[in-house]
C-alpha cells in the first residue's frame, strides 16, 4: 500500500475520530491526574509487595475479631471492613501489618464521576460506551497508520528513530511526539479496545472455568501463620478475602487473586477449592490496568502525558492538512500556451511556496508562466525552459506530489528543446540528501529532447540562503530579475501583533519620503535590518519594509506613490492609531557581528535599516555611510544631522552623501568609485559591506565594486559574496 493511500486513511480515520478524541484526551488526563493523587496518599504500607497473608492476616484478627472482609485496592490500600475488640464498626484503610487505621475510604469527587461518566460513555449509556469502543479501535488504527508513515518515512524500521530532516513546526513535532508516545498510545487504544469487546460479550468467557474440588484429608488444626497457601501468598496478589462468619467448620476463607479464586479451610488452612479465571478475564483486568495507570504512579503521568498530546496530535495534523492545501496555484496561461513551466513536488507544502514566489515574479515580467505538480506532468509545445523544484520524502523517495513523475516523463516526450534546471530541498541529517532530485535530474539529462540550463542546485533544510544561490544564478544567466533578497521566499510566520505609531512624518510635493516610528511590543525581538509586513488592504496582499531599531522604537523610512497600496496606507495613518503587522526576522542582513569594518551602501528609502545599525554600534566600530539621493530634501538634512551626531559618538566613522539632481550632480558608484583603494582593502582584510535600496541600484553597485576587486585584488565580486562579506536587501 503506497504512502498516499496511508497518509489518506491516517487523515480521514483523525476526522472521523477527532471530536470523540478530543473528548476522550480532555477526560483522559482529568482521570490520570486523580489516579496519581489517589496513590499518593500516605494509605499505603512500606514494603507491601513482600507482604504475606501469613504475616497481615492474624495481626490484622487480633485487633479486629469480627473482621468481614478485606480488599486490595489497585493502589495497594489495604481496606477492612467488620468490627474491633470494643464492638465498633470499622470500614477504612489499614495498616496490613499493625492493623492501625490510616484513613477513611476514598471517594471521587463529583468533576471526577462527570469525567468518569463522559469518558466512558459520553452521557449515552450503552450507546455511548459502543461509540467509545470504536473510537477506541479506530484510535489504534490511527496510530498503525501513523506508524507505518513514519516507517515509509524513515525507509526502514531499522532507522525508525533516526534523526529527520526540521519540517515546518507542526508536522516535525507531530512525527517526534508520535514516536516518542507511539507505545503509550497503542496500549492506551488497544486497552480500550479490549474492554470495549469484553464489554459487549464480543469476545466470551469460557462457560466453565477450571474448577478444582480438593477432599479434605488433613485434620490438623494451624493457627493463620502456618496455613501453608498464606506463607505462599502476597498480600500484593490478593483482590479480596471474605473471612468465616462463625466457628462453624463449614464457614471458610473465600480468596479472591487477580487470575483465580481459592476456597481455604479455616482452621486446618487446606485449600478446599480452585477456581481459576478465563485468560479473558485477567487480560480484562490487565487492559484495566493498562488503560487507567491504576497500578502505577509512573505509567498514570505516561498515559495522562500521551491523553494531553492527543490535544497537540489533533491540532498539529489539522495545521499540516491546512498547509498542504492552503498554497494554491496561480496560472494565467494554459499549460499548452506557456514558455517556462514549474514543477513541483511537495510533502507538505513548503517547497510548493519557493516555486510559487519564482512563478509570481516572472508572471509580473510578463513571461508566460505555468506552475503545477510533478505528478501533471504532461507535453507542453510551447516550453522553453523547464523548472523543477522537489523535495525527497524518506530517505530518497519522491514525495506525495511527484510519484508518477518518472512514468509520465517517459510517457510525454517534448518535441521541441527545452532547458532544465532541478532544484532540491533536503536535510543534510540524511545520507540520500535530496536523493530523489538527484534521480529527477539524471532521468531528464538522459531525455533527447532536454538541454540543461543550470546544473542540480541543493537546498538543506529550506533555507532561504541556499535557494536564493540558485535565483541569483539562473536569473543572471538567463537574464531576467528576480528578487534575491532571501525574505521574500520565506515561509509567513504565524500571528500579527498590534503595533502602535507614536511618530510620523508627512510627505510634501517637493519631498515624497516621509518615516512612520512605532513602539516596539514587549515580546517582539526587533533588529536593524529585519522586516515589518503590512496587510494596508485587509486581505493577503502583503508589503514588507525595513526595519531600523532605535532604542525602544522601530522606524520606517517610506517614498509616497501616488498609487502605491502600501505606502498611501502609512501615510494615511494618524499619531495614536494601531495597525496590525508581524515583524519579520532577517538575520542575513543583520550589522556583521565579526567583521572589523563595515560600508553601508544605500539609496532613497534604503537608508532606513542603516540608520538603526548606526545607533546599535555601542562598540564604535568603524561604519562608512555612502547613501545616495535625488535633491537635498529636509528628510535628507535629517539624515545628515544624525549622521553628524553619530560620528560625535563615534558610532559612525564617515559618511558621504551624492545628489544625482542638484548642482555637481553625483552617484553613490561614483563615490564608490572615489574610494576605489577602500573597498578592496576593506574586502581583502575580511570587512563586509552591506546594500539596501533599488535592485538596479544594487546591479550598478556590484558592477563598480566588480571591477575594483578585478583591478586592485585580482578576484572577482563573487568571490567575496560567496565569503558572505557581501549583504543585500534591495527591492
Amino acid at each position: 500500500m503506497t504512502a498516499s493511500i496511508w497518509r489518506t486513511s491516517h487523515l480521514a480515520l483523525a476526522i472521523v475520530c477527532s471530536l470523540f478524541l478530543l473528548v476522550a484526551a480532555v477526560t483522559g488526563v482529568v482521570l490520570a491526574v486523580d489516579v496519581i493523587r489517589e496513590k499518593n496518599q500516605p494509605y499505603k504500607a512500606a514494603g507491601f509487595e513482600q507482604i504475606r497473608l501469613s504475616e497481615s492476616l492474624p495481626a490484622l484478627k487480633e485487633k479486629y475479631p469480627e473482621l468481614l472482609q478485606l480488599s486490595i485496592d489497585a493502589h495497594g490500600f489495604v481496606k477492612a471492613e467488620g468490627f474491633d475488640t470494643a464492638g465498633n464498626e470499622i470500614n477504612g484503610y489499614v495498616h496490613p501489618k499493625t492493623g492501625e487505621l490510616l484513613g477513611a475510604p476514598l471517594v471521587q469527587s463529583d468533576f471526577v464521576q462527570w469525567n468518569l461518566a463522559l469518558h466512558r460513555s459520553l452521557f449515552l449509556q450503552e450507546t455511548g460506551r459502543f461509540i467509545v469502543g470504536v473510537v477506541s479501535f479506530l484510535l489504534m488504527l490511527i496510530v498503525l497508520s501513523g506508524t507505518l508513515l513514519i516507517i515509509q518515512r524513515q525507509k526502514g524500521i531499522r532507522h525508525f528513530f533516526d534523526r529527520m530532516s526540521r519540517d515546518f513546526t507542526a508536522q516535525y513535532y507531530h512525527v517526534v511526539a508520535g514516536r516518542l508516545l507511539l507505545i503509550p498510545l497503542l496500549l492506551l487504544a488497544a486497552s480500550g479496545t479490549y474492554l470495549f469487546l469484553v464489554r459487549f460479550e464480543l469476545l466470551t468467557k469460557e462457560t466453565s472455568p477450571d474448577t478444582k474440588i480438593v477432599e479434605l484429608t488433613e485434620t490438623t488444626i494451624r493457627s493463620l501463620a502456618e496455613f501453608p497457601v498464606f506463607q505462599k501468598t502476597r498480600l500484593a496478589d490478593v483482590v479480596k478475602i471474605e473471612f468465616p462468619l462463625d466457628s462453624d467448620p463449614e464457614e471458610y476463607f473465600k480468596i479472591q487473586l487477580k487470575d483465580r479464586e481459592l476456597t481455604v479451610h479455616q482452621f486446618t488452612g487446606a485449600v478446599l477449592q480452585k477456581k481459576k479465571y478465563p485468560l479473558v478475564q485477567v487480560w480484562e483486568s490487565i487492559s484495566l490496568d493498562l488503560h487507567t495507570g491504576r497500578t502505577n504512579s509512573i505509567w498514570a503521568i505516561v498515559i495522562g502525558i500521551a491523553s494531553l498530546n492527543i490535544l497537540f496530535f489533533i491540532y498539529s495534523g489539522f495545521r499540516i492538512t491546512l498547509r498542504r492545501l492552503g498554497v494554491k496555484t496561480q496560472n494565467r496561461y494554459q499549460a499548452e500556451d506557456a514558455e517556462f513551466i514549474l514543477l513541483t513536488g511537495s510533502e507538505n507544502g513548503s517547497t510548493l511556496r519557493f516555486a510559487q514566489q519564482v512563478h509570481l515574479q516572472l508572471l509580473a515580467n510578463g513571461i508566460k508562466s505555468y506552475l503545477a505538480e510533478m505528478n501533471r506532468y504532461q507535453a507542453y509545445p510551447s516550453a522553453r525552459q523547464l523548472l523543477v523544484f522537489t523535495s525527497t520524502y524518506g530517505l530518497g523517495d519522491a514525495p506525495n506530489s511527484a510519484r508518477v513523475f518518472e512514468k509520465k516523463l517517459y510517457q510525454y516526450p517534448q518535441l521541441q528543446e527545452v532547458e532544465f534546471s532541478v532544484v532540491g530541498f533536503g536535510s543534510r541529517t540524511y545520507k540520500e540528501f535530496c536523493g530523489y532530485a538527484v534521480q529527477v535530474d539524471d532521468w531528464l539529462e538522459q531525455q533527447s529532447w532536454a538541454r540543461r540550463n543550470l546544473p542540480l542546485y541543493k537546498v538543506n533544510d529550506k533555507s532561504t540562503e541556499d535557494f536564493v544561490k540558485w535565483v541569483k544564478a539562473w536569473a543572471s544567466k538567463n537574464r531576467i530579475a528576480l528578487v534575491e533578497s532571501p525574505v521574500n521566499y520565506g515561509g509567513q510566520p504565524p500571528g500579527l501583533q498590534q503595533l502602535h505609531i507614536i511618530e510620523k512624518t508627512t510627505a510634501t510635493e517637493q519631498d515624497l519620503n516621509f518615516s512612520v516610528t512605532l513602539k516596539i511590543p514587549r515580546s517582539a525581538t526587533v533588529r536593524s535590518g529585519d522586516l515589518l509586513a503590512i496587510y494596508p488592504a485587509g486581505d493577503e496582499r502583503e508589503r514588507l519594509y525595513s526595519i531600523a531599531r532605535i532604542g525602544k522604537r522601530m522606524q520606517l523610512v517610506v517614498k509616497l506613490h501616488t498609487k502605491g497600496l502600501g505606502s498611501q496606507y502609512l501615510h494615511n495613518l494618524k499619531v495614536g492609531e494601531k495597525i496590525k503587522a508581524r515583524i519579520i526576522p532577517n538575520p542575513s542582513f543583520h550589522l556583521p557581528e565579526k567583521a572589523p569594518e563595515i560600508a553601508l551602501i544605500a539609496n532613497g528609502t534604503g537608508i532606513a535599516p542603516f540608520l538603526g545599525m548606526i545607533a546599535e554600534n555601542k562598540a564604535g566600530r568603524p561604519l562608512h555611510l555612502y547613501a545616495g539621493f535625488r535633491h537635498r530634501y529636509s528628510s535628507v538634512q535629517d539624515y545628515k544631522a544624525i549622521c553628524d551626531t553619530a560620528i560625535q559618538k563615534q558610532q559612525l566613522k564617515a559618511a558621504s552623501l551624492a545628489f544625482s539632481r542638484e548642482e555637481h550632480p553625483a552617484y553613490v558608484m561614483d563615490l564608490i568609485r572615489r574610494d576605489a583603494s577602500f573597498f578592496a582593502s576593506l574586502l581583502a582584510t575580511k570587512g563586509s559591506i552591506l546594500i539596501c535600496g533599488s535592485l538596479a541600484m544594487q546591479q550598478d553597485v556590484e558592477q563598480v565594486l566588480d571591477q575594483i576587486c578585478q583591478e586592485k585584488n585580482g578576484k572577482s565580486l563573487h568571490y567575496y559574496k560567496a565569503l558572505g562579506q557581501v549583504l543585500a536587501d534591495c527591492y
